[in-house]
């Protein structure tokens, strides 16, 4: 596309704030990294100290709200003309939505969660690498990866795909603030919640890019002694970036499409793998009985703070995954809006909740909880392992005690790096939406530029601090993002009564000029 093509498709008042506050990122982690480093830790706890409550509360409100709008009489809306029909099938759309909402996640914190959990057990919950420490690991791991993450992603993909799809309005996180702000989401307001969108989203793709990095490294050297150091941490963010960028510009349908379907056949042939020649009987029974200890302790895990239990722990642990999952909130709401057009609210909340989640029950059950079993009453060592060498060669060196252990690491790695790629695809795609008003497809140029920005943020994190920098880019991203979210649920409360009152008051709201 020529270069005036691709400025004329950019909104400048989003587009170059953008830009200027990821490029002074990138240049004062090139220029200053121990400066930007003390900063950002400083800010992070001053953060965590005093608005972490913050996290823990909306994080459970945002999971209320999608239940009722989903049991309620809202229910029935549809994101979309009453006329319209999804347009991928259901399996493409739930193989779209798991590989790009947390793919890259699960490949990473699989087998190390659990086992963090059970060398530390949560806020003293049990005592270390005991049986009860298993079982609190493995409610944990649920925890932080089901219902409460996917109902951040419910609640931007549902504001999203209700305003864009049902009300004419342009694919904008501040499209969904017109019940509440009216015109003004054309003007500085509209535009700096869009900007706040572009950066969460930019960092959350740069942790995860940064993580899959130094898991891709770490099986390197498990399997052949390569070496693990930044450099070849760098190269690997180098070449990832390469191939996310290629996929992103070959669109939605060829890219994400046939890489979420691909990975998703993948994941479930290692999963099958492990379940059948490790400990099946066991991972059956952990299932359901963590299921259960999971489900009686939600209301209280949901609620717990830093104020009688481990500050640092929650503000490592919860805090961060919340914050994550807030940062990815933008490009996979927007993700999940685009490929949700034509379903009700219903199938939405059900789809993105349950669905996902079941999938998160039975991938950390089979890699924890396998993982689990070789500490309790197979060989062991892998709490040593991730003590000794960090969380990335965590998997590798669960895969390393069952047959076939470098074809299954080598696949392993393999799908760390395709479910990055189909995530990183999204994420650009998105950012590239929005800072080009809102257009579901925006330039290459534009997608390109995105991209390499979230690889050179990525390089700056892992140079930073490793996985600490990584965490605190997260959470310093999410902060402002989570004011937005709870103006998103306002918003669209505001609006799905007005639906169902007014019978679409705002119908023609798409017609006003920016």
């Amino acid at each position: 596309m020529a270069l005036p093509d691709t400025l004329r498709q950019i909104d400048r008042g989003v587009f170059w704030p953008a830009i200027v506050i990821a490029g002074s990122f990138v240049l004062w982690g090139v220029v200053a990294p121990d400066s930007l480093a003390s900063t950002a830790t400083a800010v992070l706890n001053w953060i965590i100290r005093v608005f972490g409550w913050t996290f823990v509360v909306s994080t459970a409100f945002f999971l209320l709200f999608a239940v009722f709008l989903a049991v309620s009489r809202f229910g029935k809306i549809k994101l979309g003309h009453d006329d319209e029909t999804p347009e991928f099938s259901t399996v493409s759309w739930v193989c779209m939505m798991f590989s790009v909402g947390m793919g890259i996640g699960l490949m990473f914190w699989g087998v190390a969660e659990p086992i963090f959990h059970f060398g530390a057990p949560p806020h003293g919950m049990a005592q270390p690498q005991s049986k009860e420490a298993a079982l609190v690991a493995m409610q944990y791991a649920y925890f932080h990866w089901a219902l409460h993450p996917w109902a951040i992603y419910a609640i931007v993909g549902l504001a999203l795909a209700f305003f864009s799809y049902r009300k004419n309005l342009p694919t904008l996180i501040s499209s969904a603030f017109y019940p509440l702000l009216g015109d003004k989401i054309h003007g500085p307001i509209g535009r700096t919640i869009d900007v706040l969108a572009i950066i969460a989203t930019l960092f959350g793709t740069a942790t995860s890019l940064g993580l899959g990095a130094q898991q891709i490294n770490s099986g390197m050297n498990y399997l052949w002694n390569t070496g693990e150091s930044s450099t070849i941490a760098l190269a690997i963010i180098a070449a990832l970036t390469l191939f996310f960028i290629l996929s992103a510009v070959s669109g939605v349908g060829k890219g994400i499409q046939f890489l979420s379907n691909m990975n998703m056949i993948v994941a479930v042939l290692l999963l099958i793998f492990l379940a059948l020649i490790g400990p099946t009987v066991f991972i059956f029974d952990t299932l359901i009985e963590a299921m259960g200890y999971y489900l009686s302790d939600l209301i209280s895990m949901s609620f717990r703070t830093a104020a009688f239990s481990d500050g640092k722990w929650l503000g490592s642990w919860t805090i961060f995954y919340w914050a994550w999952w807030i940062s990815w909130a933008p490009f996979v709401g927007v993700f999940i809006a685009r490929i949700s057009r034509g379903r009700t609210i219903r199938e939405f909340v059900i789809g993105v909740l349950l669905i996902p989640s079941a999938v998160t029950f039975v991938w950390f059950t089979i890699m924890g909880g396998t993982a689990l079993y070789s500490e309790l009453m197979g060989a062991g060592g892998l709490v040593e392992a991730v003590n000794e060498k960090g969380a990335p060669v965590s998997l590798f060196a669960l895969l390393a005690q069952f047959p076939m252990a470098t074809l299954t690491s080598s696949v392993a790695m393999f799908l760390v790096a395709i479910f990055f790629v189909s995530g990183a695809d999204a994420a650009s795609v998105v950012m590239g939406m929005l800072s080009s008003r809102g257009t579901l497809h925006p330039a290459p140029g534009i997608v390109v530029l995105w991209g390499l920005l979230a690889g050179a943020s990525a390089c700056v994190l892992l140079v930073m601090g490793g996985l600490a920098g990584l965490q605190t880019a997260s959470i310093l991203a999410a902060a402002p993002f989570l004011l937005v979210m709870v103006g998103l649920c306002a918003s669209l409360w505001v609006g799905l009564l007005d639906e169902i009152e007014s019978h679409g008051r705002f119908e023609d709201v798409s017609k006003v000029e920016a």
